[in-house]
C-alpha cells in the first residue's frame, strides 16, 4: 500500500496561495477536516519547534477519519538541533543558566534533560497513538551531522529517548550514503529497527546533500520529496519556506515510480510525502502522485 500526503497542512504560503483551501475553511479545525478529504496522511511540521500540546495531538485525533495517519517530526533537541530557550519544558528552561535563558538558541546536552525532553515529547502524542493514528517520529538530523563511528551511537541515544514510539531517520549530509558506506548505514539501520527516510533534494556533486537512493530498514518506507530548488537550498539567509520553493513535473513524479513500487513489495506500507512546502505546490504533487498510485492499484 502507498499513501500519500504532505509535510504540512498549515504552511503560511499554501495559506496565503488561497490555492486549496475553500475561504470558510478559515479555522485550525476546518482546515484539517478538509485536508483530509483528499489525503489520509500527513507529517506534523510545528512538533520540530515546539513539544505538540496534550490538547492539540487530542483534537487532531478527533477530527480525522478513523484510518487517518499522522507522522510528526521530532522536536529540534532530540536530534542535536538548536531550540528557543522558551519552547523547552518549564523546569529545564528555569534550570538553564540566567545568561541562556535570552538566547536565540541553545544546546541541550545534559542526558538528564534529554530524557526529560522525550518523556514529555512521547507523552504528547498519547492521544494520537491511542487512537492508532500515529505513524512515525521522523528524526531530521542535521547538515553538520557527518558520519563518523560514534555518531551512530548518537543516533541510538536520540531515538530511544522517545520509547516505545516508531522511529525514521533522515539524513542531510552525503558522508552517511557514500560508496562502500551506505550498505553499513542500512544494516545498522535494521538491526536497531529504524526506518530510513528516502529523500529527495537538490544535488551539486558533492556530500553537500543526500542522493535520492532508495532503501527499506523496516516495516515502514518512508519517502520524503523536498523539491529541487538548487540557487536557495545551500543559500544563507534565505526564508525556509523559499528553500522549497518548486514544483516537480509529471516526468518527475513518474521517475519515483521504481522506488515506490520497489518499497511496496518490501514494506508494510509505503509513504510518499511531500516537503516542498511552498505556496501549494505539495499539494498539487501530492494529488498528481495520489492519481497515479490509483490507477496503479496500489492504494
Amino acid at each position: 500500500m502507498i499513501r500519500v500526503g504532505t509535510c504540512s497542512w498549515t504552511e503560511k504560503t499554501l495559506l496565503k496561495s488561497g490555492e486549496f483551501y475553500p475561504t470558510e475553511s478559515k479555522s485550525a479545525e476546518d482546515r484539517l477536516r478538509y485536508y483530509a478529504i483528499f489525503f489520509d496522511t500527513v507529517e506534523i511540521d510545528s512538533s520540530y519547534y515546539a513539544i505538540p500540546d496534550l490538547r492539540n495531538a487530542s483534537v487532531w485525533a478527533e477530527r480525522t477519519p478513523r484510518d487517518f495517519v499522522f507522522h510528526v517530526k521530532a522536536f529540534a533537541a532530540l536530534t542535536g538541533h538548536g531550540v528557543e530557550p522558551r519552547t523547552l519544558p518549564a523546569e529545564i528552561f528555569r534550570s538553564l543558566p540566567a545568561g541562556e535563558r535570552g538566547k536565540r538558541h541553545v544546546y541541550v546536552k545534559a542526558p538528564e534533560l534529554l530524557q526529560t525532553i522525550g518523556q514529555r515529547f512521547a507523552d504528547s502524542l498519547a492521544p494520537l497513538k491511542d487512537a492508532g493514528k500515529l505513524g512515525v517520529v521522523v528524526y531530521q538530523f542535521p547538515p553538520w551531522f557527518h558520519y563518523r563511528p560514534q555518531h551512530l551511537d548518537r543516533i541510538v541515544g536520540y531515538t530511544s529517548l522517545v520509547a516505545g514510539l516508531p522511529a525514521a531517520v533522515e539524513f542531510r549530509h552525503g558522508s552517511w550514503l557514500s560508496p562502500g558506506r551506505a550498505e553499513q548505514v542500512f544494516d545498522f539501520l535494521r538491526r536497531h529497527r529504524l526506518a530510513y527516510v528516502v529523500a529527495d533534494e537538490p544535488q551539486y556533486g558533492s556530500l553537500a546533500t543526500v542522493p535520492l537512493m532508495s532503501e527499506v530498514t523496516g516495516d515502514v518506507a518512508y519517502f520524503r520529496f523536498h523539491g529541487r530548488n538548487r540557487e536557495n537550498w545551500l543559500k544563507r539567509g534565505v526564508e525556509t519556506s523559499l528553500r522549497y520553493d518548486y514544483l516537480y513535473s509529471t516526468e518527475e513524479l513518474n521517475s519515483f515510480f521504481p522506488y515506490l513500487l520497489k518499497a511496496d513489495q518490501e514494506a508494510k506500507v509505503t509513504y510518499a510525502m511531500f516537503n516542498n512546502c511552498h505556496g501549494a505546490s505539495a499539494i498539487r504533487n501530492a494529488r498528481a502522485l495520489k492519481e497515479m498510485v490509483k490507477k496503479k492499484g496500489k492504494t
